[in-house]
């Protein structure tokens, strides 16, 4: 007989799975540059939401929950391992990068599944897009100013990021800023897009494995 702790996660077990596949992908990825201001991680990373908003519909706020723990507990484990490889610069994974991606993660994904669960009851797209749009302007400010801003230097003052700091035109073309926000600003306009076009596969997969009633 399956233990309560293991019955209650046997039905999102594909969705665990699927959230931990994003995760160890993107930590993956991300060493990967595609032009000046995104890595590969940023057309994988907005996945995330995607699975979380699928349990959210099928399974309930509290099961996305779980997803979204599990889905922590792999970034930790994948942020281990990066501190561990010694990449040009240094481990592939710096104290910094390591909290504000967790931070980052825990944080937007749990107000995903709150934001999803206060509008479910409305248009069938309402909850994945507006939960999805608020979570990655979270996830994206909070890694990004965690990870590489110097004003928050003291959160591991030995960890150099004098290069995310350097003063360039935004994205190449606007007004003066840290090197740091051009990529936030990439990395949030790449997850919006990629929160839009999930609303296909969130509809086909919702309208699939949803019990019709006769």
């Amino acid at each position: 007989m399956l233990q309560p702790e293991a019955a209650m996660l046997r039905p999102i077990l594909p969705a665990i799975l699927a959230m931990a596949a994003v995760v160890v992908a993107s930590n993956i990825l991300v060493q990967v540059l595609v032009g000046d201001w995104l890595t590969l991680a940023a057309f994988t990373y907005p996945l995330a939401f995607l699975v979380t908003d699928l349990t959210n519909r099928l399974r309930g706020a509290a099961a996305a929950r779980r997803v979204v723990w599990a889905g922590f507990a792999v970034g930790l484990v994948c942020s281990v391992i990066g501190a561990q490889i010694e990449g040009p610069a240094g481990p592939l994974v710096s104290l910094r990068v390591a909290i504000g991606s967790g931070v980052a993660f825990l944080v937007a994904q749990l107000i995903d599944v709150a934001m999803f669960e206060r509008l479910r009851a409305g248009a069938w797209w309402r909850a994945p897009l507006l939960s999805s749009v608020v979570g990655s302007a979270l996830d994206t400010a909070l890694f990004f100013a965690i990870a590489f801003a110097a004003g928050l230097a003291f959160i591991a003052p030995g960890v150099d990021v004098g290069w995310a700091n350097e003063v360039l035109p935004l994205l190449g073309v606007g007004p003066d800023a840290p090197l740091w926000v051009s990529l936030a600003v990439a990395d949030y306009a790449v997850k919006l897009a990629i929160a839009a076009l999930a609303l296909v596969p969130f509809r086909v997969i919702v309208t699939r494995l949803t019990p019709r009633v006769a």
